[in-house]
């Protein structure tokens, strides 16, 4: 049987910011068909458009989860307040409802890759916190059209990370355009990579299949092998999810 991913981005609709909503559609795009060309079937959903409940029974038969990039997480989920620098538009159903995946990854044991915002909402959802605005530093390009925020950076991925096995070495390079930063981790998170300046880039779940990037993988420029190693982590986390059920049956 062929394996079912979920691809769930923010939102389908951005009238009001056509540039930086053609940029999120073509890496979500990219990252839908990473998954089919990795032999997955795979349905792409819009977390703004479905409530929470919609979105839980939308991919309840789903075998693995991606949480794609995007805008800004809600400050309340995090006890956090609005008004700071960068400030985007919040989408507060899709955070809801991707925080409620999350949730339910963890509960299941279904593996599940957050992106860039995608790491963030993992964080959030298992209790952490962010850092509301970075110095721009290596991880975004500022000043520029959209089409060039993505900016290039070493990671170096931490001994005995799940991440070091699924890409097959320590130190990496990756694109990146964000402007939060994971703060307090989330229960039983720990850091799996970390940039020149010692901010996380990567977390993993102690014991869950829960991974999280904070760079985009799926972007053009990316090296051509990363998002298909870390879907193929997930094909590799269900199929040893799978030989455990049999086991304990």
């Amino acid at each position: 049987m062929t394996p079912r991913l979920a691809v769930v981005e923010v939102t389908r609709h951005r009238p009001d910011r056509p540039a930086y909503h053609a940029k999120v559609q073509l890496l979500n795009a990219s990252a839908a068909d990473a998954g089919t060309n990795g032999g997955w079937s795979v349905s792409r959903l819009a977390a703004a458009d479905l409530s929470p409940a919609e979105l839980l029974a939308a991919t309840d038969d789903c075998d693995a989860i991606v949480i794609m990039g995007g805008e800004d997480v809600t400050p309340r989920f995090y006890g956090g307040g609005t008004g700071y620098e960068g400030e985007t538009r919040h989408f507060e159903v899709a955070d809801a409802g991707q925080i409620a995946l999350v949730r339910r990854a963890l509960e299941r044991g279904t593996p599940l890759l957050g992106i860039c915002r995608g790491l963030q909402i993992i964080n959030v959802a298992l209790g952490g916190t962010i850092v509301q605005h970075i110095e721009d530093g290596i991880h975004r390009n500022v000043g520029v059209p959209i089409e060039q925020v993505l900016r290039e950076h070493p990671v170096q991925l931490l001994p005995g990370s799940t991440l070091i096995d699924s890409l097959g070495q320590a130190g990496i390079l990756v694109q990146s355009a964000h402007h939060q930063s994971v703060d307090r981790l989330g229960a039983g998170l720990v850091p799996a990579g970390v940039a020149p300046d010692g901010l996380v880039e990567a977390i993993e779940h102690e014991s869950a299949p829960i991974t999280g990037v904070q760079w985009h993988p799926e972007a053009p420029d990316s090296p051509a092998e990363q998002l298909p190693l870390l879907l193929a982590a997930l094909q590799s986390q269900l199929a040893e999810a799978r030989v455990d059920e049999r086991l304990a049956a």
